[in-house]
């Protein structure tokens, strides 16, 4: 599988979804299940190495702008929520994180920025096609700390001057 391919699988199920998070990982696991296990584990593989690429201190930041605060759980899950709005939010997003401010139509704290389950489609795609759990994918682990230089997370001035196109969408009213 490509990374074409890989997009394509992300953006048409998101789309089916309408782009509801849990929707999107139930068609998510729908689709791949419909592949071959290598396909599945390709794909795994693709979704894993943006994973570990989006774990940097400024999209922790916008994270937290966004979700009113983010923890370590919170943070994990918004990654995967990330890859799932598809290839020009996460692209850009990685690129600059305040961007985010122009690339999402909206954004509802309760509904968006969580993507768990989207997270585990491939792992559960996989178990149902063969019946065991997903191998090791054969990727450099994600670093024990986030890229980027370290700042106060729950430091409402510093997350507005960094963020300014996002605090002033999306910060707190």
């Amino acid at each position: 599988m490509d990374e074409t391919e890989f997009w394509e699988i992300i953006d048409s199920t998101r789309e089916a979804a309408g782009g509801d998070p849990e929707d999107h990982a139930d068609l998510l696991v729908d689709r791949l299940v419909q592949l071959d296990p290598d396909s599945v584990l390709d794909f795994a593989r693709h979704f894993e190495a943006r994973y570990n690429r989006a774990y940097t201190w400024d999209l922790w930041g916008a994270a937290a702008v966004l979700l009113g605060g983010a923890g370590d759980d919170a943070f994990d899950y918004f990654r995967c929520w990330l890859i799932a709005q598809g290839r020009e939010v996460f692209e850009g997003a990685v690129h600059d994180p305040d961007s985010l401010a122009e690339l999402l139509d909206d954004f509802d704290e309760e509904a968006d920025g969580d993507g768990e389950d989207v997270g585990y489609a491939a792992d559960e795609a996989y178990e149902q096609l063969t019946g065991v759990v997903t191998p090791d994918l054969g990727l450099t682990p994600q670093p024990t700390q986030p890229a980027g230089t370290p700042f106060g997370l729950d430091d409402d001035a510093a997350l507005a001057e960094r963020y300014p196109a996002l605090w002033e969408r999306f910060g707190p009213v």
